[in-house]
């Protein structure tokens, strides 16, 4: 076989060594961040006594704080250097994980919880980043979508876990420590990093509001707000809805597991055509997918619509996260990889954050099921934005 007709970007390995250790680091952040997730609203309304409106106002602070830190994560993780940056905010992230063992109060949960969600927002964005800066430009789409695996298999393991632990041990506290020990494990991993010395952003204004979004990208961001919204409603009411209104005591582990088992087949489909450069291909079939996942969620009250959505959603959304992080990259230059990568963070964060307060108000006045149908229509509404004006305009404003 002539060696000529290999295609050159096979030649270039994609799991280097730093891409290995901010995957697994990445990995262990979202472990620690979903072994509690599913079961926060469990805990505060166990320990608490919260109603379903204050669960959802404490726990949408976490994301209020993630979003208000990602404009400018991006602009630090531009403008100082990677790594520096990364490990003052992963090593934040670990250490606020002893505040919920010494909260007393609600209050005092719902300040570190709160507090929490910054060290987390800026963490995300330099750690995904720095997997971007480490692959090579023939394996990078690729590589975003490999990446996202870290997140996939953490989502499936982590709350099925965490919900046997706590089974098993009945004790909150347990899991408040292995979320930090996992955390703290990937941070030891991240400073083992060794990256390349990078000229740093010198030459535009400090205060340019693109140091701090992508201005470039704000149909994309509309839209994944709106696929936000819906994964922000389910994924924090699925555990408390499946217990009291279907019986499902124990269930979200294996909803979680399904979820994750969609996410993960179809970033590995994906992933081809990735590579090809078909990323508004990936991004319509994740989207239409998605949509009839939360259709069959809010439609069917039963355990096939519960457990059959949460496969269908981690396909469609599988397809389109990756999509989505290659379209913000492709519409920015280099010198603003950071403020893109905080870009499609923020406009996910705001979704979850308005589906987790939202959703909180609706289920507490008019029920569970008229928040996951609410969930569906903002779905809708996202999809109808991408293929009525995304999707062309990401292909006559793409850089690359």
């Amino acid at each position: 076989m002539n060696s000529n007709t290999i295609e050159p970007e096979r030649l270039v390995p994609l799991w280097n060594s730093n891409y290995v250790k901010v995957w697994v680091a990445n990995f262990m952040i979202f472990f620690s961040f979903m072994l509690l997730t599913p079961l926060l609203p469990l805990y505060l309304k166990d320990t608490f006594a919260a109603d379903k409106q204050m669960i959802g106002i404490v726990l949408s602070g976490y994301t209020l704080f993630a979003l208000l830190i990602r404009p400018f994560s991006g602009f630090f993780v531009d403008s100082f250097p990677r790594k520096m940056v990364l490990l003052v905010c992963y090593g934040l992230f670990s250490i606020l994980f002893g505040g919920y063992l010494v909260a007393g109060t609600l209050v005092w949960f719902a300040v570190f919880r709160t507090l929490h969600g910054a060290p987390f927002g800026a963490a995300t964005v330099a750690n995904s980043t720095v997997a971007i800066d480490v692959l090579h430009p023939s394996r990078r789409a690729e590589g975003i979508g490999y990446y996202g695996l870290s997140n996939n298999i953490a989502s499936a393991i982590a709350p099925a876990l965490a919900i046997y632990i706590l089974h098993i041990t009945d004790s909150y506290p347990l899991l408040f420590w292995i979320a930090f020990v996992t955390s703290a494990i990937g941070f030891c991993i991240n400073a083992t990093l060794k990256l390349n010395t990078r000229e740093l952003v010198k030459d535009k204004p400090k205060l340019s509001l693109d140091r701090f979004f992508l201005i470039k990208g704000w149909s994309e961001a509309l839209t994944m707000c709106c696929f936000a919204f819906s994964y922000g409603v389910l994924a924090t009411y699925v555990a408390i809805y499946g217990k009291e209104e279907l019986g499902i005591n124990g269930g979200s582990a294996l909803f979680f597991m399904l979820l994750s088992a969609g996410l993960i087949l179809s970033r590995l489909v994906g992933s081809r055509t990735l590579r090809q450069g078909k990323i508004t291909r990936n991004a319509a079939v994740g989207v239409s997918i998605s949509v009839f996942g939360y259709l069959l969620f809010a439609w069917l009250h039963n355990p096939i619509g519960y457990y059959g959505a949460a496969l269908i959603i981690g396909l469609g959304n599988g397809h389109m996260w990756p999509a989505y992080q290659n379209m913000f990259i492709d519409l920015a230059p280099h010198t603003q990889r950071g403020t893109a990568n905080s870009s499609v963070l923020i406009s996910w964060d705001v979704g979850v954050g308005l589906g987790i307060l939202v959703g909180g108000i609706i289920a507490e006045h008019f029920g569970y099921h008229w928040a996951f149908w609410a969930a569906w229509i903002v779905n809708v509404m996202g999809v109808a934005g991408f293929f009525g004006y995304v999707r062309n305009s990401f292909e006559n404003n793409k850089l690359r």
